[in-house]
């Protein structure tokens, strides 16, 4: 499993960083190795492909192809033993921890997929890092760890009371690393995801779902499929909310702001430190909201079907991103939910299938 060049890998190289990104062929895992390796960082990316694409992959070897600035390991968290035979292999300074499924409606249907995936998985990262003395964690983590708060916007402060197993199991997964940090000198840093959308500017990468999860995907996704003609229409779950206009309320955060806040994470991460941060705009829009701002952003009048409630949703979530802002220096720039459907939306029109090779409109 040790990479053509994996030689270069197993030893530390003086004022770079090398870093393993767990799921980075998935849709955030894929834009944070881009931006890294545009920063200079070497990278590994470990993927077991289930969610991710190995075309993304491909792209960013095609822009780094110089020995010794990434690799690609197929392997499976949930392996114990593979995952010590990669630590044991290759000389990490740092863990940004993305691999995770990451629907809420799908956990409800197969919460022990979730806990298993993202728990389980995390506590046997965590190990290999201690085992390993790998001295730095990124954590992927999610705003689903606060469940519905009663007060709207969310700080670091709300009480977590997660309401699907999705946000469970995050939380969990939080726990282990918080309780484990306590007898570690480890630098942690906890960011805490609202709703990602948008895709790479230079149009390099985008959101591409397996087809067998375009039911449980993002509303961008599907808000695409139906511009694209793939599905009939867009239908939207929930209209008898406690909100403005009764549907959910999500604060949506542009990837390429995300990964920005992973990098800074990155940079003040103090060793025997835990950092924990909300990344959002601190800016709710509905989903009839978004909706219109996706049908402008593609020019296609999308067809609109409002059904019940989806399973372990929740009416209104929006973030207070003043803490990241304060200590990190980061504040979200995509905020315009129109440019940043567009621009994944060119990305949409020029990869019509995906990685994968070229289909027309409809197919």
């Amino acid at each position: 499993m040790l990479a053509k060049h994996g030689r270069i890998y197993n030893r530390h190289k003086p004022g770079v960083a090398h870093v393993l990104v767990t799921g980075g062929a998935g849709y955030i895992g894929s834009h944070a190795a881009l931006r890294l390796l545009n920063d200079s960082y070497r990278v590994t990316i470990v993927d077991n492909l289930s969610r991710g694409n190995l075309g993304a992959v491909k792209v960013l070897q095609d822009l780094f192809p110089e020995p010794g600035r990434l690799q690609f390991i197929y392997a499976d968290l949930g392996d114990a033993k593979a995952i010590n035979k990669i630590f044991r292999e290759n000389a990490f300074d740092v863990v940004m921890h993305f691999a995770a499924v990451a629907y809420v409606g799908e956990s409800t249907v197969e919460p022990l997929r979730y806990y298993h995936n993202i728990t389980s998985n995390t506590l046997l990262v965590l190990e290999a890092m201690a085992a390993h003395r790998v001295k730095t964690l990124i954590y992927s983590s999610t705003c689903a760890t606060y469940g519905e708060p009663k007060k709207m916007p969310i700080t670091e402060e709300t009480e977590q009371v997660p309401i699907n197993p999705y946000g469970k199991a995050k939380k969990m997964a939080e726990d282990i690393i918080l309780d484990f940090s306590k007898k570690s000198d480890m630098a942690i840093m906890i960011l805490r995801y609202f709703n990602v959308i948008g895709s790479d500017p230079e149009g390099r990468l985008g959101e591409s779902p397996h087809p067998e999860l375009r039911e449980q995907g993002r509303i961008s996704g599907a808000c695409f499929d139906a511009a694209r003609g793939i599905i009939p229409g867009l239908k939207v779950k929930g209209t008898d909310y406690k909100t403005a206009d009764g549907t959910c309320v999500r604060d949506y955060i542009d990837v390429t702001d995300l990964v920005d806040a992973h990098v800074k994470a990155l940079a003040n991460a103090k060793s025997g430190k835990v950092g924990i941060y909300n990344v959002g705009t601190g800016k709710g829009r509905s989903v009839k909201e978004f909706v219109e701002a996706c049908k402008k952003a593609t020019g296609k009048d999308i067809k609109v079907e409002y059904l019940d409630r989806r399973p372990g949703d929740y009416a209104e979530v929006y973030s207070d991103p003043s803490k990241i802002m304060w200590e990190l220096g980061w504040t979200a720039r995509y905020t315009d939910l129109q440019e940043s459907l567009a621009i994944a939306w060119r990305w949409q029109k020029s990869h019509l299938n995906g990685y994968g090779p070229p289909a027309a409109i409809g197919q």
